[in-house]
């Protein structure tokens, strides 16, 4: 599992847990604030109700005649009235009035309890003892949808009290009420984890994006291509690519001494015994043909050694530079065609056609590096291709790319040597001579393709023959 993917998964399971718990706290509280404030509002009115009736005890017997004729008027006035998401079209307050006995005296839902004592009801009885009464009492039993909320107030005649008014209240449109509100919690919090995640995985991409590019740089120096180190933000980050590219130096310091030293006698070892063979035979007493022959081997090998020698030092340089010195705007098609000039005279001699198709593209990179890279290309190409064979060069676009291709109709390359060819002093005997290169040609050709953040291959044609291509990117 990659790091991004733990970072984001952590951050979604703390989001997902800790709003979870968020929003159903919120939920779990919506119900009990809307009847907190119905609460509030009700006690209020049944403060002013019992003060109604108050105004008539000073010489009158408790009377709520005046409840009475106000709920007639108001079940005979219709109205509509839409709070919130709740419709409202009739009363469904219940007033009730009990003497200081508890005997129900009023009851606005038609008289229905008038008679009945009430003094064990919470709501009567403590405001009977001068406390604050209060009660909750499903209408139908079991049915928690059908729960009524009562608060009374004392009715008083001077400092006696001589009645309760209980104003009762149904929970039901409050549910209604509730439930919306709860909805819109739900909504509210579904759209805000949503923008939440996206910002989450914004942030877990801003957080990862370094490290990958970090990853990629190492991975780079760990297969040994040229790449620059990656722009990465904030101080920790920063000094962490900085002790990255210091170690690349360090070690590739060190690697460069060692492999140039260990190529370097790798690969003049053979020449060399040639030359002190050829030595130690012109000591003796040689005829002259033989004499001349073996200076000739002493000339051909001496050319070889300066020829690695060279080479070997021209590789080293460009495995030390890491980045193009002088890049330029190049066109592949008038360079292909100069490679081709350039060599024309040498098919010619070796009867081997040269041609140039399709050339097409635009690269950025050092003119004589490409020069270099895609020659030597050619140049094992017209080694590798018998007399009436052909050489043809080309370029195409691939996925962001320019492709340049070199095809032969040789004998194409041995299986087993496939892996190998890029090696260094990893060379295939010449058909036509049976002496084999430096073998440092295709490893520069490598080199340069690195360099130009781009890749070398090569392989076998399914009609016959070599394709060995340098894919490099487009401008």
């Amino acid at each position: 599992m990659s790091l991004r993917l733990r970072l984001v998964l952590l951050l979604v399971s703390v989001y997902c847990l800790g709003g979870w718990l968020l929003v159903r706290s919120a939920l779990n509280e919506v119900k009990p604030r809307y009847l907190e404030s119905m609460e509030e509002s009700l006690v209020d009115a049944s403060r002013l109700l019992a003060a109604l009736i108050e105004t008539r005890l000073d010489t009158a017997p408790l009377d709520p005649a005046p409840l009475r004729a106000a709920f007639a008027a108001a079940r005979r006035t219709d109205f509509a009235a839409q709070v919130y998401s709740l419709r409202k079209t009739q009363i469904d307050l219940r007033v009730y009035v009990t003497d200081a006995a508890g005997r129900v005296v009023f009851d606005s839902d038609d008289g229905r309890d008038e008679g009945v004592d009430y003094s064990r009801w919470l709501d009567v009885s403590r405001t009977l003892r001068g406390q604050y009464g209060a009660r909750a009492t499903q209408a139908v039993p079991g049915d928690s949808e059908s729960l009524v909320l009562y608060f009374a107030a004392p009715v008083r005649r001077g400092s006696e009290i001589v009645g309760v008014l209980s104003l009762g209240k149904p929970t039901r449109s409050i549910n209604t009420l509730v439930a919306a509100a709860q909805r819109r919690i739900a909504l509210g919090a579904l759209a805000g984890g949503l923008a939440l995640l996206v910002a989450l995985l914004v942030a877990a991409n801003w957080v990862i994006g370094p490290l990958e590019r970090l990853t990629a740089y190492a991975r780079a120096v760990r297969d040994g291509k040229p790449a620059p180190l990656p722009a990465l933000p904030g101080r920790t980050l920063r000094e962490l690519g900085t002790a990255f590219a210091e170690m690349r130096e360090s070690l590739e310091g060190k690697k460069h001494l060692e492999r140039t030293t260990q190529a370097l006698a790798h690969g003049i070892k053979a020449p060399l015994a040639a030359v002190r063979g050829a030595a130690e035979l012109l000591g003796e007493d040689l005829p002259p043909e033989e004499r001349r022959r073996f200076v000739g081997n002493l000339r051909a090998e001496s050319g070889r050694i300066e020829q690695i020698v060279e080479r070997l030092l021209r590789l080293s340089a460009l495995e030390a530079r890491g980045v193009l010195q002088t890049p330029e705007r190049i066109d592949v098609a008038p360079l292909l065609a100069e490679i081709v000039d350039g060599f024309r005279s040498a098919g010619a001699a070796a009867g081997v056609e040269l041609t140039v198709v399709s050339a097409a593209g635009t690269v950025r990179g050092e003119r004589p590096l490409l020069r270099e890279a895609v020659a030597n290309l050619v140049q094992n190409a017209l080694e590798f291709t018998p007399r009436g064979g052909r050489v043809t060069l080309g370029s195409s676009p691939v996925g962001g790319c320019v492709e340049i291709a070199v095809e032969d109709t040789g004998p194409g390359v041995p299986e087993y040597a496939l892996p190998r060819v890029f090696e260094r002093f990893y060379s295939l005997e010449r058909p036509a001579t049976g002496r084999k290169s430096t073998g440092l040609g295709l490893a520069l050709v490598r080199e340069i393709a690195h360099l130009h953040r781009g890749e070398a291959t090569l392989g076998n044609r399914p009609e016959g023959g070599a394709r060995a291509t340098l894919r490099l990117p487009v401008v």
